[in-house]
Parts: C-alpha cells; sequence; structure tokens
C-alpha cells in the first residue's frame, strides 16, 4: 500500500542532465534537416560522461543513435597506442570542450554539432566499370554516412596535427572543432 501512495517524480524534480557537469543539451540546434535524425545531442541522449558501454553495432543504422560526443570520443581511440583507451579519450574531449568554451564562449556541443554539419562531405564520387573501363560517377552521400566522415575526418585532422608537434592533443581536437 505504501508503494503506490509515493507521488511520482514531476519534471521539475528530475534534474537537468549536463555533460561533464558543465554543458547543457537542451539548446543544441541542428540546423541541417537531413542530419537531425543522424546527430543525437538532444534530451533523449543526455549523458554525463560520453561512456555508455552500448551496444550499437549489433544492428544497422542503431550507431545513429549513439549519442554524438561518445562517438566522437571513440573516433579519438584508433591508431594503434590508443586503441581501448577510453578514459584518455573522454578526458582529451572534456578538455577540448573546456578549450572551446573559454576560447568562444559557446556551447561546446553546439560547436561539436556546427562542425559535425560543415565538415561532412555532400557528394562523392564512386567507380562505375562497364566492359573493362572504369569510370569515375557522381553521387549523393547519404546522411549516416556524411556524419561517420564528418567525424572521422575531425579526428584525423587533430590527431595528425598533434602528431610531433607542441600542441596537445586536446588543443588540436578544438582547434578542429
Amino acid at each position: 500500500m505504501a508503494v503506490d501512495s509515493l507521488p511520482l517524480p514531476q519534471a521539475a524534480d528530475i534534474p537537468e542532465i549536463k555533460l561533464f557537469g558543465r554543458w547543457s543539451c537542451y539548446d543544441v540546434q541542428v540546423s541541417d534537416m537531413s542530419l537531425q535524425d543522424y546527430i543525437s545531442v538532444k534530451e533523449k541522449y543526455a549523458k554525463y560522461l560520453p561512456h555508455s558501454a552500448g551496444r550499437y553495432a549489433h544492428k544497422r543504422f542503431r550507431k545513429a543513435q549513439c549519442p554524438i560526443v561518445e562517438r566522437l570520443t571513440n573516433s579519438l581511440m584508433m591508431h594503434g597506442r590508443n586503441n581501448g583507451k577510453k578514459l584518455m579519450a573522454v578526458r582529451i574531449v572534456k578538455h577540448a570542450f573546456e578549450i572551446i568554451h573559454l576560447l568562444t564562449g559557446e556551447n561546446p556541443l553546439q560547436v561539436l554539432v556546427t562542425a559535425i554539419i560543415n565538415s561532412g562531405p555532400r557528394e562523392d564520387s564512386t567507380r562505375i566499370g562497364r566492359a573493362g573501363t572504369v569510370r569515375r560517377q557522381a553521387v549523393d552521400v547519404s546522411p549516416l554516412r556524411r556524419v561517420n566522415q564528418a567525424i572521422w575526418l575531425l579526428c584525423t585532422g587533430a590527431r595528425e596535427a598533434a602528431f610531433r608537434n607542441i600542441k596537445t592533443i586536446a588543443e588540436c581536437v578544438a582547434d578542429e572543432l
């Protein structure tokens, strides 16, 4: 009986979830309409840390539901010496977001979303072969591939900029964004 009489938590009682305890995802806008379903930053995907240990690769298109900051973090864990070091990648993203916030005064999540929208390619070329001859054909890029390539390009650019450089990887990620 006592369980039935407890009041349900209201929307005002639930605390706002902020990334790293600092940045809210509620005011982040995805300006590109085609990418709204593939850049997940809304309240449903809000996390304190970009580490959910989710199984996003088990079904097709499920990685579109992975929070965008976690996808950036996972992409930073590439290239041999950084494989599997997720805590290091989370720390890099946290420091990069702090640098972005200090330099621009904006929400780093909004800066990340804008960078992904701007750096994703809209058109690509594919090989079409006929009777032994191969030619390149221009094709449109799907929204999920645009997001994937944008994240990959941002991480690769930051990694190459930080290699043999006095700047830290977090500073290079902040510069790329």
